[in-house]
């Protein structure tokens, strides 16, 4: 086990307080999109990966040469039907034909191939953080950190809020809105590359006299898009900025909402027990009153943002025939080259204003990336896990000056020294609330706010008060977390007669939400059936029997002592109960120490 920094010292540097530029935070975005995103397309499946995204860019500029190919359709069919041409009319439905083909094909096979690299890139992701999320114990040092000390309102900055919501959620709102942002950044470029060089030569100069001089601009049209397009976009940003933090808000607050309903599905015997359901429903309307109360702030900002941008496309549709209107009615041109120039006007204007048509999308996406940011950040902000070296092959666990404090920073025991070995039968006892359950997290090594050295056993199984007991079948629930395949159906039978739970011995095939369906007692059984299954040689007990009755209590007892003995092993338990100390030899005791002492507690030994 090493040394760890308190949680209170995880403060915010002075220069997490600088406020960036809009510039600066653009390169920010810009670094953590590719921080999300590299990995993905480096990995194993990088092939793949890159494939399918040349595909796409390939399919996305074909598009592009299409609707260069429809503009100058537009030219030669309305030229013809001013001229009443029904030769070139007829001809050019015929080319609008393969050309509508050819189009709709590269359309499909466009969306076909970037929902296939979305749904890749997203499996791959939600792999990823699924696999950190559960490997050395940080899905429970993210609930630990929640409220370490040092935090706002009780909650730690580092910790992430609903990370089931992130892996579930954000990573598919970021792999979507990632490809479909980029892909129509990058076809509203080529867009205007392509279009800005045609509506050029269509456009013509304007002239205008000033000064007793004649002055010309050449390509009018395009300054016109342009500057059109640049005053969109800053108009946009001012109205749509305030979205950026509502879409953020608005994810957390729904994922808190969502939470809470899944709290009361998983007690929903204990509340109906307690008459809680009037509690439950005035914390459940609070946290849809967020909801409510966030979502209506946000549609209320993306109304603005609409009134806007609903002005901005429909003032753009008759701009160009504005400007045009002169040059064709005074002949200069035919109503062919008109539609031409609308339709140039609009692929050039369209292209420039991708920031305007886009920001709803943006705000979303930003919300989304911020979120998925902080989250992999706080895997590098997690305390590291304590590592424990390998006991001796008759110890079941020892240290030399362990520390364990609590995620507040008070420290329960210091600078203690234990040991249990083969034959001992240890007792912990103390106060209610001394850190007793806590220390068993510390021996486990699964608890993150310690220091000193630990040496644990791998052969070694904790029986918690409360166990886990998945969904799905009694086998699986049993051998957990092992495969039901590792043991023979004899052998699990055998298991639950032995933790007397004859009723379930013919239930192995059975699916079922066990914890809803098992009484506390009846888990505690199945606990004790897992250990009688797979024969620990150390056994680590916390308050395992405290639903169980007297006689049910002895008996698992007596079991799991004959087991422990046949192994030459150990078992150290937590338990209130005269009846349990009866099968214990020895006895840890935290007694609580005077105020200003280093520890709250002292870890002593004395006789059963």
């Amino acid at each position: 086990m090493t040394d760890h920094a308190s949680p209170a010292s995880s403060h915010s540097s002075p220069e997490q307080h600088h406020i960036p530029s809009r510039w600066e935070a653009t390169v920010q975005q810009t670094r953590r999109v590719w921080a999300l995103s590299k990995p993905y397309f480096a990995s194993d499946d990088k092939w793949k990966a890159r494939g399918l995204l040349t595909a796409i860019i390939v399919l996305n500029l074909a598009l592009v040469y299409m609707n260069v190919l429809f503009n100058d359709w537009n030219r030669l069919f309305y030229d013809a039907l001013q001229e009443k041409n029904a030769e070139v009319f007829w001809e050019q439905l015929g080319r609008f034909s393969y050309l509508a083909f050819a189009f709709i094909v590269i359309a499909v096979y466009k969306f076909y191939l970037t929902q296939l690299l979305e749904i890749r890139w997203r499996a791959w992701m939600t792999t990823h953080y699924l696999q950190r999320w559960l490997s050395n114990q940080a899905f429970y040092r993210f609930e630990l950190a929640r409220y370490s000390a040092g935090s706002a309102e009780g909650k730690a900055s580092n910790s992430p809020d609903n990370p089931d919501q992130r892996i579930q959620d954000d990573i598919g709102l970021f792999t979507g809105q990632t490809l479909s942002l980029s892909m129509g950044l990058l076809n509203s470029a080529v867009t205007l590359v392509s279009f800005v060089g045609i509506l050029w030569t269509l456009s013509g100069g304007f002239s205008f006299q000033w000064a007793g001089s004649e002055y010309v601009i050449p390509g009018f049209m395009v300054w016109m898009a342009l500057v059109y397009s640049l005053a969109g976009s800053v108009i946009t940003h001012i109205i749509g900025r305030p979205q950026i933090a509502l879409n953020f808000q608005q994810q957390q607050v729904e994922a808190d909402f969502r939470h809470r309903l899944v709290r009361v599905r998983e007690y929903s015997e204990s509340i109906a027990l307690d008459r809680g359901e009037a509690v439950e429903q005035a914390q459940l309307e609070k946290r849809f009153g967020r909801v409510l109360s966030n979502f209506l702030a946000l549609i209320g900002a993306q109304k603005r943002l609409i009134w806007f941008t609903s002005f901005f496309g429909q003032a753009a549709m008759i701009f160009p025939f504005l400007v045009a209107a002169p040059r064709y009615f005074s002949g200069a041109i035919q109503l062919g080259e008109v539609m031409q120039i609308s339709s140039a006007f609009g692929q050039v204007q369209g292209a420039m204003s991708w920031f305007v048509d886009s920001y709803n999308s943006l705000a979303s996406w930003r919300a989304t990336t911020d979120r998925l940011t902080s989250f992999e950040a706080s895997f590098q902000t997690l305390n590291p896990v304590p590592q424990g070296g390998v006991a001796a092959a008759d110890v079941a666990v020892q240290s030399g000056d362990l520390s364990v404090s609590l995620p507040t920073g008070a420290v329960l025991v210091a600078n203690t020294a234990l040991q249990a070995g083969a034959g001992d039968r240890i007792l912990l006892t103390g106060p209610s609330g001394s850190g007793k359950s806590t220390l068993f997290r510390a021996l486990a090594g699964i608890w993150p706010f310690a220091k000193g050295t630990v040496e644990r056993s791998p052969d070694t199984m904790f029986l918690p008060q409360r166990p886990y007991i998945p969904d799905g079948p009694l086998r699986d629930a049993l051998a957990y977390p092992e495969p039901a395949a590792t043991y023979p159906d004899t052998a699990l039978q055998q298991a639950l007669h032995d933790a007397m739970l004859p009723q379930l011995a013919t239930q192995l095939d059975r699916t079922d939400a066990w914890s809803q369906k098992l009484s506390g007692g009846e888990m505690q059984r199945l606990a004790f059936a897992r250990v009688l299954l797979k024969k620990p040689r150390w056994v680590f007990a916390d308050e395992a029997t405290s639903a169980l009755d007297p006689a049910n209590e002895t008996a698992l007892y007596t079991r799991l002592t004959a087991l422990v003995a046949e192994r030459n092993g150990a078992l150290v338990s937590i338990a209130h109960r005269t009846g349990v100390a009866a099968f214990h030899q020895r006895r840890w005791v935290l007694e609580p120490q005077a105020a200003g002492s280093e520890a709250l507690f002292k870890l002593s030994e004395k006789p059963a």
